[in-house]
């Protein structure tokens, strides 16, 4: 049987994660145009990395919960695939092998030229100067508001393979 496991910041708000929209969320401090689009870079590139360089380090202090593991766990007996709009990597830490990131990952960056260059870079920060192998300055691997959605195909034919949808800490 094959299972997609659709998820979004509920799943990892009770390992830690900050949510982007709940009261105390990540915008709070900040206009998601600021950091959170392709303007918001041209404007203050440093601005943007700074936002995201914190996001990066918080991360690497949290833990998955037992939602994760619970994902993760029916590998054991399901072809398993986890459709996520977090950009964090709390799925691949519990385990689950087949990950789907439909806004992106925080531990990666990617070229400025080139957005299918992408490279790990964990939880360290990214700072102005920071290149790709094409030479272009890296900045998060996220999907930004105005950007598509590179994955979404991906996504769909997962979804439209499935004989079991189920959906954990997001709403459709």
């Amino acid at each position: 049987m094959k299972i997609v496991a659709l998820t979004g910041a509920g799943i990892s708000a009770p390992s830690g994660v900050r949510t982007f929209r709940d009261a105390g969320g990540l915008w709070e401090n900040h206009r998601v145009e600021d950091v959170a689009t392709p303007a918001g870079w041209a404007r203050d590139p440093a601005l943007v990395l700074r936002f995201y360089n914190e996001r990066r380090a918080q991360l690497a202090t949290v833990q998955p919960n037992a939602a994760h593991l619970a994902l993760a766990e029916w590998e054991r007996k399901h072809e398993v695939v986890v459709i996520t709009q977090n950009v964090d990597d709390l799925h691949e830490r519990a385990g689950s092998s087949r990950v789907l990131h439909l806004h992106g990952e925080l531990t990666q960056a990617r070229s400025t030229r080139d957005e299918s260059l992408v490279i790990k870079i964990g939880y360290g920060p990214i700072v102005l100067g920071d290149r790709a192998p094409d030479g272009a300055q890296l900045r998060p691997h996220i999907v930004w508001f105005g950007e598509t959605v590179p994955m979404m195909e991906a996504a769909e034919a997962e979804m439209a393979d499935a004989d079991v949808v189920v959906v954990v800490g997001t709403s459709l």
